[in-house]
């Protein structure tokens, strides 16, 4: 069996996440999103690609939505109510809640902007009343072979990375994720799993942050300096998320420095937001969670709803404006007005899609196109900083290093970082990896388990040990060690209608009805032993003296002079005296007058090695008998 990943958004690029992966027959869509730097028909993923008919509902078997942010659920509702699917949807249950804040907000955008709209308000609940909510750790059975769990990925309210697994074949998708907790979430936690192929994010691939409170630091440094001068601080940033995290630091900067320059945030939405973030207080850090007994840390003190009346208001503010990217809606029409002005400053907190207003500013930027019509002049300070809820560099190893699956797929990240890594993860990890372009396909083998019941006389024999003592010749005062080179034989059994077996091999035996057959084998050969002529009388003494020569250089087995046979366990060798002998090797000839002597040996198949190493032994002492032999 083999999965097959359709990437139809975020490959090779961050914005539109959305990847199709069939497992044994099933069908998973991860994520629906938009993408926020188009405005054509790059804007939505091409949903073509699934069905040429438009059946999605038999084409997929669910969707599964990672969070609320609109690059991973703004499509959703276009999918659902215009598209026409009608399938099983699963989110978080914070997702399902705040999501439908979010693309409200971002359709009233899109009137503003005078776009054609894509859903409506009835849109978007009916598409919600589809969707089944999940918890962290959860286990839903789809049906009755597709399972899927939620993990909790730091990153926003809710977010989830979400294993799913079809028989043996299995899978981790992340989603967008961060490994370091921050003010107001968690880290990312996730159990280890077998897995044949994880999908994470690359956003900030190539990238290893630096001190959270060294970014927090030169944030606050930055606002302090332009509002202590009179000027306006805007902070473009989505109403969920960055929002709440940059609002805590500043309130609690405010309030040890006693600053009152007014804090602002643009829209009901985001005092909205609070109020969810309160509800949905087990979703946050240990440390919110901690003090919501005394001190809610959504209940900020200084900050207060704006007005529109208040864009050309004087005096310093700071400014909080929906969307981030300045893709559009109020906050980029407050940039309009505050740009020109070089006491203010513009912070873009996070990364910013390409297309967007965001992406194109920066310290050298004197005028940018906000669209076709209307360029702007940018005299005042630009400030980024990566207040990104994304993981870096080192999370994405950490996390990948940890699952060790099989395959990776890189999606949402930049060609650039995507091949940098690959090359970690491929020569570091050993896993292999892909980073397809959209709407290009990858497909992998899959591997295939199969439960066995083990009878008892198997497991007994299993914990037989077989322990092997070895001590340094070199450095004797150092321990003796240890070793278990037990070796678990047994035989599969597969009978018609059956579950299959592994049984010890002589119930086997007893089972067809057969007696134990060993393949014995035996050589003859010749060795040169002149010097030794005038030191032995008979075979017996020849065979004492070679087997305290066996017995030294293969100590670690008990040696036997057995009446003229050197045994090592199966290994049997004695002086050979038929000249006809039916083991003797072709060329080896037959002559007393040569000085050589023939020696026949015979050992069993387990005893291979250590037959042919006392052979080779003996063979290395033709051409001089050592010291050791001749004193005894």
């Amino acid at each position: 069996m083999a999965i097959e990943c359709l990437v139809l958004g975020a490959g090779q690029e961050v914005g539109k996440s959305c990847v199709v992966v069939t497992m044994n027959g099933k069908k998973i869509m991860f994520d629906c999103g938009m993408h926020m730097g188009h405005l054509d028909h790059r804007r939505y993923p091409d949903f073509s690609l699934l069905s040429k008919s438009t059946d999605f509902d038999n084409t997929l078997s669910c969707i599964i939505i990672t969070h609320f942010h609109l690059d991973h659920i703004g499509a959703l509702p276009y999918f659902t109510e215009v598209c026409g699917y009608n399938g099983p949807i699963y989110m978080t249950y914070p997702t399902k809640a705040l999501a439908p804040l979010m693309l409200d907000d971002y359709r009233k955008v899109m009137l503003g902007r005078g776009e054609e709209q894509q859903f409506t308000n009835d849109n978007i609940l009916n598409c919600f009343k589809k969707v089944t909510a999940v918890d962290i750790k959860q286990t839903v059975q789809v049906d009755k072979d597709l399972q899927i769990r939620a993990y909790y990925a730091g990153h926003v309210l809710g977010a989830a990375m979400f294993y799913a697994s079809v028989g043996d074949a299995a899978m981790v998708y992340t989603g967008d994720y961060n490994m370091t907790p921050d003010r107001h979430l968690g880290a990312a936690q996730i159990d280890r799993l077998r897995l044949d192929l994880v999908i994470t994010e690359s956003t900030y691939g190539k990238t290893i942050r630096d001190s959270k409170y060294a970014r927090e630091r030169e944030f606050l440094k930055a606002v302090h300096n332009c509002v202590a001068n009179g000027g306006k601080v805007l902070i473009p940033t989505f109403a969920l998320g960055r929002a709440q995290e940059l609002c805590i630091l500043l309130d609690d900067y405010w309030e040890r420095m006693n600053l009152k320059v007014p804090i602002y945030f643009s829209s009901g939405l985001t005092i909205q937001a609070n109020l969810y973030y309160k509800v949905l207080i087990s979703w946050t850090s240990q440390k919110v969670k901690d003090t919501y007994a005394t001190r809610n840390a959504f209940n900020f003190k200084n900050v207060q709803s704006f007005e529109r009346s208040l864009i050309h208001a004087p005096g310093p503010c700071v400014l909080f404006a929906t969307p981030g990217m300045l893709s559009g809606g109020f906050s980029l029409e407050v940039f309009k007005h505050w740009a020109p002005c070089e006491s203010n400053l513009i912070t873009l907190p996070g990364y910013c899609v390409a297309g967007t207003v965001g992406h194109k500013l920066s310290d050298k930027t004197t005028k940018v196109d906000v669209d076709n019509d209307t360029q702007i002049d940018v005299r005042c300070k630009i400030h980024r900083l990566s207040f990104s809820p994304h993981t870096d560099e080192k999370g994405i190893m950490d996390l990948v290093k940890f699952l060790s699956p099989k395959n990776v797929i890189l999606v949402h990240g930049e060609i650039k970082n995507m091949d940098y890594l690959k090359g970690r993860i491929e020569s570091e990890l050993g896993s292999q990896c892909y980073y397809p372009a959209n709407n290009e396909t990858v497909s992998f083998p899959t591997t295939h388990f199969v439960k066995v019941d083990a009878s008892a006389t198997f497991i007994n024999s299993s914990l037989t040990p077989n322990f092997k003592f070895i001590k340094d010749e070199v450095t004797e005062t150092a321990p003796v060690q240890v070793c278990d080179e037990r070796v678990t034989q047994g035989v599969l059994i597969m009978e018609k209608g059956q579950k299959v077996k592994i049984l010890h091999q002589d119930e086997v035996l007893t089972m067809v009805g057969a007696e134990r057959t060993e393949v014995e084998f035996a050589y003859c050969f010749p060795l040169s032993l002149r010097s030794l002529k005038d030191l032995v009388t008979d075979d017996n003494s020849l065979i004492r003296m070679l087997c305290a020569k066996v017995s030294n250089e293969v100590s670690e087995f008990e040696v036997q002079d057995n009446m003229g046979v050197i045994q090592v366990n199966s290994f049997r060798l004695a002086v050979c005296r038929d000249d006809n002998c039916f083991y003797r090797v072709d060329g080896d000839g037959s002559t007393a007058s040569s000085g050589c002597m023939f020696f026949c040996c015979n050992w069993l198949n387990v005893d291979k090695n250590l037959a042919w190493r006392v052979v080779f032994l003996m063979k290395n002492m033709e051409s001089s008998v050592d010291s050791d032999l001749v004193d005894l």
